[in-house]
C-alpha cells in the first residue's frame, strides 16, 4: 500500500465543495487522515481567501490512476480547466506526495513544489506528519515548517460545520 498525501483547496462556496471533495474521497479512497482546515489568502491572483487542508490516503493504485481519480472528482465539483491557472476555483487536488517517489514528467511532479513555497500546503503537511521527510530535501515537515514559520502569512484554523458527520474516525488534527 502507498502513502499518498493530496492537498485540497477551495475558494468557491469553499466550505460545501471541501466537505463533497472529502466525502468522494472517502468513497474512492477508504479511511482518509485530515489535517486541520486553514484559511488562506489567494496566491497568484486577486481573489476569495481559499481553505486549505491536507488529506492523507492508502492505496494500490499507481500514481497514474490516483490522478485519474482526482481530475474525475475535480471535474464533478466543477473544476473548469479552460479557465487560467490562478484563478477561482470549487476544488482544487494536489498530489503532493506518493511515498517516497520523485518524479517529474507527463505533467504529474512528486513532490510538488508548492510543499516548499506555500505556507498553506506545508503547515498542513506539517500537523498531519511531522515526521515524515521530504523525499528531495531530507527534512521533515516539521523542520521545514520551523524554517518557514517566522515569515509564513497569517493561517487561520476554520472548523467546518459538517466535518465531524463525514466521518469522525477519518480526523486526525
Amino acid at each position: 500500500m502507498s502513502q499518498v498525501y493530496v492537498g485540497l483547496g477551495s475558494n468557491v462556496d469553499r466550505e460545501a465543495n471541501i466537505q463533497k471533495a472529502i466525502r468522494v474521497m472517502r468513497v474512492e479512497f477508504g479511511e482518509l487522515r485530515l489535517s486541520p482546515v486553514y484559511s488562506s489568502v489567494a496566491v497568484g491572483f486577486d481573489g476569495d481567501d481559499f481553505l486549505n487542508l491536507v488529506v492523507g490516503i492508502e492505496t494500490e493504485l499507481t500514481v497514474q490512476a490516483v490522478m485519474a481519480k482526482f481530475r474525475s472528482i475535480e471535474d464533478d465539483l466543477g473544476r473548469d480547466r479552460s479557465k487560467p491557472r490562478y484563478s477561482p476555483r470549487p476544488i482544487d487536488l494536489d498530489m503532493l506526495i506518493f511515498d517516497d517517489l520523485i518524479l517529474d514528467e507527463d505533467g504529474i511532479q512528486i513532490p510538488r513544489r508548492e510543499i516548499l513555497r506555500n505556507a498553506f500546503v506545508l503547515k498542513p503537511l506539517q500537523d498531519l506528519i511531522p515526521d515524515l521527510c521530504h523525499p528531495q530535501c531530507c527534512k521533515c515537515f516539521a523542520e521545514l515548517w520551523r524554517d518557514m514559520a517566522p515569515d509564513a502569512p497569517r493561517l487561520d484554523v476554520v472548523e467546518l460545520s459538517q466535518l465531524s458527520s463525514i466521518d469522525a474516525n477519518a480526523c486526525t488534527s
